[in-house]
């Protein structure tokens, strides 16, 4: 097969060489060459890097990350008493004004008697103290139900603290009233 190709060719060479291509027709093929060329260059992808995808989605996990971890945070310091039990809350509440009242009726006592009334408020404040420090475990604790008892049970001690301190100051003044005359 190869011999009859090789005669078909050197028998009519002299035809293959008179018959070129016209000048204008590779002027076209170079034209649409170009055109092409640019056409597969504008299709052509950029390469992707890879490491600008990665860092862009590890600084989204971040991101997303840190706004879950502030919303967690903020979500539990504002947890009340009665997020945990309802029936505490209101004893609290009921504690807490009547601690105001007679705090109230303590602090107009206190020019008469100046010297009592720091001590009372004294004990009062570690009270406080101890109240506010259960408030700050109550979002963080595990066992909340416990750590809400004892606030109650605080706002109760208060309570009891504050009638006695008042039982204290009227049988000050009542014993003072009795020496006088």
């Amino acid at each position: 097969m190869n011999n009859r190709l090789e005669t078909f060719v050197k028998e009519n060479r002299k035809d293959f060489d008179v018959f070129e291509p016209s000048a204008s027709l590779w002027a076209k093929i170079e034209l649409e060459l170009d055109a092409r060329q640019t056409i597969e260059k504008k299709n052509q992808k950029k390469p992707v890097k890879l490491y600008l995808w990665m860092s862009a989605a590890a600084a989204i996990v971040v991101v997303f990350s840190l706004v879950w971890l502030y919303a967690g945070r903020s979500r539990n310091h504002d947890l009340e008493i009665a997020d945990v039990n309802a029936a505490a809350a209101k004893k609290e509440i009921q504690f807490a004004s009547l601690i105001t009242e007679k705090r109230d009726s303590l602090a107009i006592f206190a020019s008469a008697n100046p010297d009592l009334y720091k001590k009372f408020t004294d004990d009062l404040k570690k009270l406080d103290e101890d109240y506010e420090r259960l408030k700050a475990e109550l979002p963080t604790t595990p066992n909340q139900v416990f750590v809400v008892k004892a606030m109650v049970k605080n706002r109760e001690i208060q309570l009891n603290l504050l009638k006695q301190q008042l039982l204290i100051i009227n049988q000050v003044d009542d014993y003072k009233k009795v020496n006088q005359i």
